[in-house]
């Protein structure tokens, strides 16, 4: 299959509609968000018809209509492809059969003959019968008149209870949409990039795929952005954030809620977190925001809020009043060809220029208006009622108070002046001793990270997870590009005595193969015991295609259990995050 295929069609002609065999349905166009029709046919078992894509967002899916039966014990498998192939499994529960009116199907294979197992009681007997269901092909949309081969995912290794795990890809083509459109003064409005999210098993195949072609208009304020911060919530629902709004949905690409930003706030990327109170934590920016100067700006990647369920804004947390905007320490320290999803590997190993009257947007700057802190990960701390940020440009992690205090910082002490000084965590090693550190560099078996991702707390362990990207070590750029790396890293730290160990990493001795620029995630697996990981922008600079990485590691060992590779569709496209999903979560 050639990798760009020009074809004379719609945007969102991109996924083939699906289609019963023997059994007929009709449909328009094959185009995702065509008309879905119900077969008129006679139904395949004792239930009723099959609505594929049944709510038009997730095209690898479908309901067998229940046809006024009331069943029970229901279990469905939908069969690997081929002699690999891996099967999903999963069970339903009352709650899912009333609220789909059918049998929720996930995880069909695209342009295949599926079959399909689903056993259930009815009417005090077992039952077990067989679908076959035909999909149609996929494809990535990269603009108005051109679809492209779907990124390739390859299987290196898979250990053995490894096998049935599905893994959700976020990520996006490198078109941007309408990127002249800006806000007055400042912000992010501008990142508008085509997302691209899908799971694949671990044998490399695509299993599901979002169509976000329902709630996405490039033409409107409130329709653009790239979908981001996406989490598989304790319900089995699926959390992301795009633009101006938030969004929560369930497998099966049904649309449980979808609200704008609280009034006065704007541009969300990166996180979106649900609290064990069931309120949100939100990563975004603030429009008309007042400088001590006078000045009126829309800041950048800034602020906190936290929303409750209906969407109210119950707190908010301006850092900008928090910490100290105008560090610049590691700033000036960054590489220039890529900040974020911002790359242009022209500028590769030049250092970002900082001055103090550059214009207001989104770009590495001091003071509001200007891209100084760029949180990319939230976590809550429900024990003492906290959240801990990622400011990527400033530190590896800072937790602060709802009193907007700030409790500790884990970061090079470099740069931090006044009370933040003094929130500095002090490295120690694994006998509690102090660890000497000078201008970014610790002696011994420690050290910060750098441009980090995803700053998370590991709840049955007691740590912090970190993905240490490695751009600005030391506050430097290295020789050459190719002595850069990346890291898992995990730490310990002790509040009471503001101490910090590091206990485990993994990734420096991949070097830069698996060296990530930007993007990326580390999250800590408990029902394998592993240490998921995604490099995802490794060979961010190929000329061929970004190829990120993805692991599951035996937890405090270097043992790999899971490695994929994915070839992205396209040269500087990284992706952002993966997650694990669990579909037995989402349906039972």
């Amino acid at each position: 299959m050639s990798r760009f295929t020009t074809m004379a069609i719609a945007l969102s002609a991109v996924i083939s509609s699906s289609v019963l065999i023997p059994v007929s349905i009709a449909a328009e166009g094959g185009a995702v968000g065509a008309k879905k029709f119900l077969s008129r046919s006679t139904a395949q078992g004792q239930l009723g018809q099959i609505e594929v894509n049944p709510y038009g967002n997730a095209p690898l899916t479908a309901v067998i209509d229940l046809a006024g039966k009331s069943i029970t014990n229901v279990h469905v498998r939908v069969h690997g492809k081929g002699s690999d192939g891996v099967d999903i499994e999963y069970g339903v529960d009352r709650e899912s059969l009333l609220t789909h009116d059918g049998i929720p199907i996930f995880g069909l294979y695209p342009n295949h003959r599926n079959t399909i197992t689903v056993e259930y009681r009815l009417e005090g007997e077992s039952v077990s019968e067989e679908y076959r269901l035909q999909t149609g092909g996929i494809g990535t949309k990269y603009n108005e008149l051109m679809v492209r081969s779907f990124p390739e995912v390859v299987p290196v290794t898979v250990a053995k209870g490894f096998e049935d795990r599905l893994y959700w890809i976020n990520g996006q083509t490198s078109n941007r949409y309408h990127k002249d459109i800006n806000w007055t003064n400042g912000g992010s409005l501008d990142w508008n990039y085509q997302s691209l999210n899908y799971i694949a098993d671990t044998n490399g195949d695509v299993r599901w795929i979002l169509d976000d072609s329902a709630f996405t208009d490039n033409q409107s304020l409130m329709g653009r952005g790239l979908i981001m911060g996406v989490h598989q919530v304790s319900e089995g629902e699926i959390i992301f954030g795009k633009g101006q709004k938030y969004y929560r949905m369930d497998l099966l690409g049904r649309m449980i809620k979808e609200l704008p930003l609280p009034r006065g706030y704007v541009d969300f990327s990166h996180e979106i977190q649900e609290t064990s109170k069931g309120t949100y934590l939100i990563r975004a920016a603030k429009r008309n925001y007042v400088k001590d100067t006078g000045e009126t700006v829309t800041t950048v990647r800034d602020h906190i809020l936290e929303v409750d369920a209906s969407g109210n804004l119950i707190e908010a947390w301006d850092l900008n009043s928090i910490l100290d905007p105008m560090r610049d320490t590691l700033l000036i320290a960054l590489d220039a060809s890529a900040v974020c999803l911002n790359v242009d590997d022209s500028k590769l190993g030049q250092t970002v220029k900082i001055e103090p009257d550059m214009p207001y947007g989104d770009i590495p700057g001091v003071g509001a208006g200007r891209n100084w802190a760029h949180v990319n990960s939230i976590d809550y701390d429900e024990r003492d009622d906290s959240i801990i940020i990622s400011p990527r440009h400033q530190a590896t992690a800072i937790k602060i108070g709802r009193d907007k205090e700030v409790k500790w910082i884990l970061g090079a002490p470099d740069g931090w002046t006044g009370e933040l000084a003094k929130k500095v965590l002090q490295p120690i090693d694994h006998r509690g001793r102090h660890i000497h550190c000078e201008v970014g560099k610790c002696e011994g078996d420690f050290d910060w990270s750098w441009t980090q991702h995803t700053s998370w707390l590991n709840r049955d362990k007691g740590t912090l997870t970190v993905f240490d990207n490695g751009d600005g070590r030391g506050f430097e750029q290295p020789a050459f590009p190719t002595d850069k790396y990346s890291r898992a890293v995990e730490y310990k730290i002790d509040e009471d005595n503001m101490t910090v160990q590091q206990t485990w990493e993994y990734g420096k001795e991949r070097g830069h193969e698996w060296y990530s620029a930007i993007t990326s995630v580390t999250n800590y697996q408990s029902d394998k015991d592993t240490m998921f990981i995604f490099s995802a922008s490794a060979g961010l600079f190929n000329k061929d295609w970004t190829k990120p990485i993805l692991n599951e590691i035996q937890y405090g060992t270097d043992n790999v259990m899971v490695e994929l590779r994915i070839n992205q569709s396209g040269p500087g496209e990284p992706a952002y995050r993966a997650l694990v999903i669990e579909p037995e979560k989402a349906f039972n």
